[in-house]
C-alpha cells in the first residue's frame, strides 16, 4: 500500500507539472498582449505600456518568465506596482495587476465559499442518491423502482440552469420557502452561513442525486447477482443486512469514482450556481478573470483546479480498498 501511494504521488506531481507548463505556454507563449489589455485602449501611453510590461516581466525571455513563475511557487516573489514593492509569499501563483493582489491570496479568499457550497451539496448527493438507488435495486422491477428511476430520468433530462432558475423563482422569490442565498463566513455567524447556503445546497444537491440514484441502482443490481450475495442469503442472513451491509459496500465502487471526479470538478466549476445565488466563490472569480483578461489569475485557477482533481483521484484510488475487501493494492 505504501509503495502504491508513493507511486501515485509521483504520477500526480508529474501531471501537475505538465499542466503548469502547458498553462504557461498557452497564456504567455501564445500571441497575446496582457500588458495591452491591462493598459486599456483609452489613456494608454507608450510610457505606461512599457512600465506595465516591465512590472509583469513581459520584456524578458519566455524561459526566464517561466523560471520566475516556478521560483515564486517555491520561494516567493516580489512585485512592483506604482513604485510600491509587494511581496508574494509561498506558494506564489503570480500577481493580479487587475486586482493589485497576489493570486494566491485571491484564491484563498474565495476558496471557503466554493468548498462550503460543494461539500454541502455533495452530502445531499451521496446520501439521498445512494439511498434511493439502493432502495430501487432492492425492489427491482416493482412499482417503487420504476417510479424512482422514472423521476430521476425526468429531472436529469432537464438542463440544470432551467431547474436552478425555476427553483430560485418559485422557492425564494414568489414563495420564499428557502432563503435567497448569499455568503456569510461561518466565523461571523454560523446561522447566516447556513441560511445563505441552504438554497444552493438543496437545489444543486437534489438535482445531482438523480444521476447517483441511477448509478447506484445499476451497480447494486449487478452486485446483488454475485455468488457471495447468494451465499449470504443461503446462510439465512436478513435481506436488509445482505443489501445494506454486504452488497452496498461493493456497489459503491463505481459511485465513489464518479463522486471523487464530480467533487473536483465542482470545486473549480460551480460558476452558474455561484452566479445564481450571489456566492463569491472560485467560479465567479474565474469568470471575472476571463472577462478582465487577468492571465496570472486564470493560470492560478487552472493550476488549483488541477491539484484538486489529481488529489481527489488519489483519494478515490486509496479508498477502494477500504470500501471493498476484495480490492487490495500492492
Amino acid at each position: 500500500m505504501g509503495f502504491y501511494i508513493i507511486r501515485r504521488l509521483v504520477s500526480a506531481l508529474s501531471v501537475v507539472l505538465a499542466t503548469l507548463v502547458a498553462t504557461f505556454a498557452l497564456f504567455f507563449v501564445a500571441p497575446t498582449d496582457p500588458a495591452g489589455a491591462i493598459c486599456g485602449e483609452r489613456n494608454c501611453t507608450t510610457q505606461r505600456y512599457q512600465e506595465i510590461k516591465a512590472n509583469l516581466h513581459l520584456d524578458e525571455p519566455k524561459v526566464q518568465q517561466f523560471a520566475r513563475f516556478v521560483e515564486g511557487i517555491v520561494v516567493g516573489r516580489d512585485f512592483e506596482t506604482s513604485g510600491v514593492v509587494q511581496h508574494c509569499s509561498v506558494p506564489c501563483l503570480g500577481f493580479s495587476f487587475k486586482n493589485d493582489q497576489p493570486v494566491t491570496g485571491l484564491l484563498m479568499t474565495r476558496l471557503p465559499v466554493t468548498v462550503s457550497l460543494v461539500l454541502g451539496q455533495a452530502a445531499i448527493v451521496l446520501t439521498v442518491g445512494v439511498a434511493a438507488g439502493a432502495m430501487a435495486a432492492r425492489r427491482r422491477g416493482t412499482m417503487g423502482d420504476r417510479m424512482l428511476m422514472s423521476g430521476a430520468l425526468l429531472v436529469s433530462a432537464v438542463p440544470y440552469y432551467i431547474v436552478g432558475l425555476l427553483a430560485v423563482l418559485y422557492l425564494t422569490v414568489l414563495h420564499p420557502i428557502l432563503p435567497r442565498g448569499g455568503w456569510t463566513p461561518p466565523t461571523h455567524s454560523l446561522w447566516k452561513w447556513f441560511a445563505g447556503l441552504v438554497a444552493p445546497w438543496v437545489v444543486q444537491g437534489l438535482y445531482g442525486c438523480t444521476d447517483y440514484a441511477r448509478f447506484a441502482r445499476g451497480s447494486m443490481v449487478e452486485t446483488l447477482s454475485e455468488d457471495y450475495i447468494r451465499t449470504a442469503r443461503a446462510k439465512g442472513l436478513a435481506d436488509r443486512t445482505v443489501t445494506y451491509k454486504h452488497a452496498l459496500r461493493a456497489g459503491l465502487i463505481p459511485v465513489i469514482t464518479i463522486f471523487g471526479l464530480d467533487i473536483a470538478g465542482s470545486l473549480s466549476g460551480a460558476i452558474f450556481t455561484e452566479k445564481l445565488f450571489d456566492l463569491p466563490g472560485l467560479g465567479m472569480l474565474s469568470l471575472d478573470s476571463v472577462n478582465n483578461y487577468d492571465l496570472p489569475l486564470i493560470m492560478g485557477t487552472v493550476l488549483l483546479a488541477t491539484i484538486f482533481l489529481v488529489a481527489l483521484n488519489l483519494v478515490v484510488d486509496v479508498t477502494y480498498s477500504l470500501i471493498d475487501p476484495r480490492v487490495r493494492l500492492s
